[in-house]
C-alpha cells in the first residue's frame, strides 16, 4: 500500500470508532507498505485511559512482530499524537509519523492536551499533580540489580 492508502485506512478507522462509540482516532502501523497492525481509540469502550489508537496499534504490532523494537515501521494516525502516544512511538523506535489532524484541531473538539505539554515543562514540585520522591534507597535496589545483570535486554 502507498502512504495515501495507509493514511486513508487510519482515517477510516477513526470514523468507524466514532460510529462504534469510541473516540475519533485511528492508527495504522506499516512496514514496507504492508499493514502490521491497526487500532482505533477504545478509551471509553474499554474503560482504559491508555487505549489511544496509537498505543493500541503499537501493542498489537509488537505482539505480532514479537519485538518491542518497531524500527523500520511507520505510523499513520488520524491526529497528531498526544504526549503519551508520542512517548510510546519514540520508545517503540518507529521511524516516521504521519498524521492528519493536528493538536489544535483536536483541541477544538474537546481533546486539548496543551495542559500536559505545559506541565512537562515545569519542575515536578510545581506541577498541578503533587509528586514527591519517596523511599529512593529501597527503590534503588532494582536499578542496581539491572545495572549488574549480565542477562538484561537493553531497550
Amino acid at each position: 500500500m502507498n502512504k495515501k492508502e495507509l493514511m486513508m485506512r487510519a482515517i477510516r478507522l477513526s470514523e468507524e470508532s466514532v460510529r462504534n462509540g469510541g473516540g475519533p482516532f485511528g492508527a495504522v502501523i506499516a512496514k514496507n507498505g504492508e499493514i502490521v497492525a491497526e487500532a482505533s481509540n477504545c478509551v471509553t469502550i474499554n474503560c482504559d485511559p491508555t487505549a489511544h489508537a496509537e498505543v493500541s496499534a503499537i501493542r498489537a504490532a509488537a505482539k505480532k512482530m514479537g519485538t518491542f523494537n518497531l524500527s523500520g515501521c511507520e505510523i499513520f494516525t488520524s491526529c497528531e499524537p498526544c504526549p503519551m502516544c508520542l512517548g510510546a512511538i519514540y520508545w517503540a523506535h518507529i521511524d516516521k509519523i504521519y498524521y492528519g489532524n493536528n493538536r489544535k484541531d483536536a483541541a477544538e473538539i474537546g481533546f486539548d492536551d496543551e495542559f500536559i505539554y505545559q506541565e512537562l515543562e515545569l519542575k515536578p514540585e510545581n506541577r498541578k499533580k503533587p509528586s514527591e520522591i519517596f523511599m529512593p534507597e529501597e527503590a534503588r535496589k532494582a536499578f542496581e540489580l539491572w545495572k549488574d545483570s549480565d542477562s538484561k535486554t537493553l531497550y
